[in-house]
């Protein structure tokens, strides 16, 4: 949520940064009803002021006796106008705070402007690109080598759900606890978090009210399933103030994600790379604002460290500013390599907020030099995405006679499973 006083003061320099996220995105309903309601809130205020003022008169005794009539009937009218104001004082505050919600972040001064993905950036790349002779996709090497069975996903919920049978069960597994103590190795706090989470923890992170519909709900309960695991690791401190001794905070995370996907029909409808289940492992930084730039290069350099470690090829894109995600203010999306597809295709996408989400789910510090509490700045990425990891491992790593060969690090997780043979063993 944008700081709503930097909108007051600076209302040209606002604008002009959300016209180049190319959205239509505009202040002046904003201003419109800020404008409203500070009116009416200053009244409001004044009648307050007013009514206190006399109730002290009244307590002290130094009304004269024929003052008292008059006092009483001006704190019947201001009694009456209190109550005629406060509905509509109520109504647009909340107006307001819709209004706000539905701003999207500003972008950075150092994201390149664009209008969509064509207009991003190459910062850099890594590894060599494997050669291979014809190479075949990843869900026909799953199925072969015992990984995937898409149809039995499907008639146990729909598409876009898999079954993954014992390879891909564990491979998956140990792609998780891989990346888990990886990380934990980097100095992050690993969490388990509940994978249902309220409708404050979707607001706070800015998946709600602009996004609705592209989440699981369970509406008996108003509860939703996780769409990344950022939803419940950034709220563990919603409405807490930390001491700024403890910061920065590094939390790593794995769950299982939701997403309905709308508006991707068509997109990705073959094999493992768009699900409506997936697993992830996300990272999360939380720091002050002076921090905030450095923390967010060294989570990016974490989730990179990763795909170093698979050796998988991938390359690092800078987000223009057309095609940042609604609550950041910069992205770096990793991306890693598939053969079959010849191309990159996104496997992290990295992002710093700024303050953006620590304004609304309320996320403070105190300053070490005993100031008044301030807005934490929030940084995250997967590091990585368990199923495109596990989807690239099988397409980079296929060899001339069928087998797939699976990345050293993982070895000591597969109890010696070193590679797919094609007999499954």
């Amino acid at each position: 949520m944008l700081d709503i006083k930097l909108i007051r003061e600076n209302p040209k320099s606002v604008e002009d940064a959300l016209a180049r996220r190319q959205g239509g995105f505009s202040i002046a309903k904003l201003l419109e009803v800020d404008a409203e309601f500070r009116r009416i809130q200053n009244e409001w205020e004044q009648l307050n002021r007013q009514s206190n003022e006399i109730s002290l008169q009244f307590k002290t005794g130094k009304p004269q006796a024929d003052q008292i009539v008059a006092l009483k009937e001006q704190t019947k009218q201001i009694k009456s106008r209190h109550e005629e104001i406060e509905q509509e004082r109520q109504k647009l505050e909340a107006e307001l705070k819709i209004v706000q919600m539905a701003l999207p972040n500003l972008p950075d001064a150092s994201v390149p402007d664009g209008k969509d993905e064509a207009d991003n950036v190459e910062v850099k790349t890594w590894g060599k690109i494997p050669h291979i002779e014809k190479p075949r996709e990843h869900w026909e090497l799953g199925l072969e080598h015992n990984v995937f069975d898409f149809e039995r996903g499907v008639k146990l919920a729909e598409s876009r759900f898999t079954v993954l049978w014992e390879n891909g069960a564990k491979l998956e597994r140990a792609l998780m606890n891989f990346m888990l103590d990886f990380h934990s190795d980097r100095g992050y706090a690993e969490v388990f978090p509940p994978i249902l989470v309220n409708r404050d923890c979707m607001i706070g992170t800015g998946q709600l009210p602009k996004f609705e519909g592209d989440f699981y709900k369970c509406a008996e309960d108003e509860l939703y399933l996780v769409p990344t695991a950022e939803v419940p690791v950034t709220n563990l401190y919603r409405d807490e103030i930390i001491n700024e001794e403890t910061l920065p905070i590094l939390h790593c995370a794995y769950t299982p994600n939701f997403r309905r996907e709308a508006g991707s029909a068509g997109k990705d409808t073959r094999g493992y790379i768009r699900q409506h289940q997936f697993n992830k492992v996300e990272l999360v930084r939380f720091c002050t604002p002076e921090l905030a730039e450095e923390q967010h290069e060294q989570l990016t350099r974490d989730a990179e460290a990763v795909l170093e470690a698979l050796q998988l090829p991938y390359r690092r894109i800078l987000l223009c500013a057309g095609d940042l995600g609604f609550s950041a203010c910069k992205c770096y999306d990793l991306e890693v390599w598939f053969p079959a597809q010849n191309k990159y295709r996104e496997i992290s996408s990295c992002s710093v907020f700024g303050d953006f989400q620590a304004r609304r789910a309320n996320l403070r510090y105190k300053p070490v030099d005993g100031g008044k509490a301030r807005y934490l700045h929030t940084i995250n990425g997967s590091g990585l995405a368990i199923g495109r990891t596990l989807a690239a491992i099988l397409e980079n790593n296929q060899q001339a006679d069928g087998s797939v060969i699976i990345p050293k690090v993982l070895h000591p997780y597969l109890r010696g499973l070193e590679k797919l043979e094609k007999n499954h063993n």
